[in-house]
């Protein structure tokens, strides 16, 4: 697994011992199973980005502390350059920018999104809130509720992402994305 979800995985689980909680309570506190907080705190695989949003809302954290390490310190606001947000890459196929990184505890949390083409089936998330999705370039195959909807440069999507929902770049070419999780109130 890459470097970077080992870190990820290691902030998980420090987070976790901080608090001094067991897998278990951890495992009820975010909805997951035990085994599920095992395997993302063992840096052996991918970490859903869902995941790590329902951790920072379950503990009241910056999603990008988790992704990056470093805490936000901004409260009136925060700039980001063009392509210098926090970036995760969960795998080849996803890469996160988080575009309010310096900016303590955000309500929504705004991402540049690309998803790179693959002939993989689409992987299913769910989380707490709601989301919008903005497509700038690409074509992209979003599946929601079991129903898949083809979005194109212009299209948006704004939907309650405790449905299961997923996606996959068309043409066999990426397609970016601006995706922004509002939190639960």
């Amino acid at each position: 697994m890459n470097e970077q979800i080992k870190q990820i995985a290691e902030r998980l689980r420090g987070l976790r011992d901080s608090l001094e909680l067991s897998v278990g309570e951890m495992a009820e506190m975010c909805d997951r199973s035990p085994d599920e907080i095992t395997l993302y705190e063992s840096g052996d695989t991918d970490i859903p980005m869902s995941f790590l949003f329902e951790v920072a809302q379950s503990f009241n954290i910056d999603t990008s502390t988790l992704i990056s390490g470093d805490e936000p310190r901004m409260k009136s606001y925060f700039l980001t350059r063009c392509g210098k947000g926090v970036s995760v890459e969960r795998n080849r196929a996803y890469k996160y920018q988080a575009l309010a990184s310096g900016y303590i505890l955000p309500q929504s949390e705004p991402f540049e999104v690309t998803v790179e083409p693959s002939g993989k089936e689409i992987t299913l998330n769910t989380h707490s809130g709601e989301e919008f999705n903005y497509v700038l370039e690409g074509r992209l195959l979003f599946h929601i509720n079991g129903k898949d909807l083809t979005l194109e440069p212009g299209d948006s999507i704004y939907f309650d992402s405790s449905n299961p929902h997923g996606m996959k770049a068309l043409d066999d070419k990426p397609v970016r994305f601006l995706a922004i999780i509002m939190k639960e109130k």
